[in-house]
């Protein structure tokens, strides 16, 4: 009973201890505020916001920046063109899923580069030496990726997007939406990359049938062709430089 009773105690007198202290925190805290959004009028006409703000709304942009680099860049093509490959040669896990994602990504950043140096260049360097508000700024930074997109789209596949969406046909005059050349984009990159995989898939099938041929011919119908013809693949993609050439006919893809 005594040993509850000191224990109340202490707590009770902790409680009022802790009390007294937060209370200036909270007097002063009422007194100053705390200024969460803040509009400024511009000098033309439009209004900037304070820099908490801009600061929460990059933190949102960081969060969508690995969709943004799949679906905006060559990303999607050079990582499907990958995948397909090692799928032709026969190698399971060789090269493995992170060696391709890497290679897919510093490729990206290769091709991309001049992208990226024209963003920063009319977009995000005026905006740190405040020259240019964040709107201008994310206006003038997205228009080489603007460009980059409609110059690797389809025709056929503004048309079709144009189409589902109601606008029926595209003025020539007029700009594309974004939000109508992000899904073209997108599935002309598809078909690029799987027309690039089957013209690649065709040596190696071809090898795969031969040599499944001739182990029917010799009767060994036990025996996987797998197993025989993978290292046919693999000195021929060795002997005609395979690396090199996927590497530079993906990139040149991208600047014809």
């Amino acid at each position: 009973m005594i040993l509850k009773a000191i224990q109340k105690m202490l707590q009770s007198r902790l409680s009022a201890f802790l009390f007294l202290l937060l209370v200036p925190i909270v007097k002063v805290s009422a007194a100053q505020g705390l200024t969460a959004f803040t509009v400024t009028p511009a000098a033309n006409g439009g209004e900037t916001y304070t820099v908490t703000i801009q600061i929460l709304a990059l933190m949102t942009v960081l969060s969508l920046l690995p969709a943004a680099l799949i679906m905006t860049t060559s990303f999607t093509r050079i990582i499907i063109v990958l995948s397909i490959l090692r799928q032709a040669i026969g190698t399971a896990q060789t090269p493995s899923n992170q060696i391709l994602l890497g290679l897919s990504l510093f490729l990206t950043f290769f091709i991309m580069s001049p992208v990226f140096n024209s963003a920063y260049t009319t977009g995000v360097k005026p905006y740190l030496d405040e020259q240019i508000s964040s709107e201008v700024a994310f206006e003038k930074a997205s228009e080489p990726f603007y460009e980059f997109m409609l110059n690797q789209t389809r025709e056929t596949d503004l048309i079709m997007f144009a189409e589902i969406s109601g606008r029926g046909k595209l003025d020539p005059a007029e700009k594309v939406p974004f939000s109508l050349l992000l899904p073209s984009f997108v599935t002309s990159e598809l078909k690029t990359a799987f027309q690039i995989g089957f013209l690649i898939f065709i040596p190696f099938l071809i090898i795969d049938i031969v040599v499944a041929s001739v182990l029917m011919s010799m009767g060994m119908m036990m025996l996987s062709p797998m197993i025989i013809s993978l290292p046919f693949k693999l000195m021929l993609f060795v002997l005609i430089d395979g690396w090199s050439l996927i590497m530079g006919t993906m990139a040149s893809s991208f600047y014809v």
